[in-house]
């Protein structure tokens, strides 16, 4: 069976109405991707959506054995800066993925999104926590958009 990619992009922060909900549906879209036969995921390991989605596909993974994360990083050392919880979370995130790749050795102008575009590049599906026009995760958007890869907004 081929493997089908879904890829997530989202805000570091998750607005107040939709935070209670998220990791439900999160584990809802899981189940029925899953389903519809994805298998690989991939994440960019920042905060907020990324590490709730990343957290989410590792409790699959656990109950599938076929499941997989990849982790789509910008550069060593993202997390500086971070609080000690956010690491704890990131490292664990890092520990339990399959594999994880590097856009660059140390921080450059750029990384984030040559990080977006390489885990564009080759998915099946952008799910996406996108409520503004302009950012990371916009870009990111219209970039999936532009390759024709399906996008799922779940800030809508």
């Amino acid at each position: 069976m081929e493997s089908k990619i879904c890829m997530f992009t989202g805000h570091r922060t998750i607005n107040a109405k939709h935070l209670s909900e998220m990791p439900q549906k999160i584990d809802a879209l899981l189940e029925k991707l899953i389903s519809e036969g994805y298998t690989e995921f991939r994440a960019g390991g920042a905060v907020g959506f990324d590490t709730l989605a990343a957290l989410k596909v590792l409790e699959k993974k656990k109950k599938y054995g076929f499941v997989r994360l990849h982790l789509y990083l910008p550069c060593h050392g993202q997390e500086n800066g971070w609080s000690e919880n956010l690491k704890k979370a990131y490292y664990y995130v890092i520990e339990n993925a399959d594999s994880v790749r590097y856009a660059y050795d140390s921080y450059v102008n750029g990384c984030m999104q040559k990080r977006n575009r390489d885990m564009v590049d080759g998915s099946a599906l952008c799910v996406a926590y996108c409520g503004r026009s302009r950012g990371g995760s916009a870009y990111t958007v219209a970039y999936a958009e532009k390759k024709g890869v399906r996008v799922i907004n779940m800030f809508e």
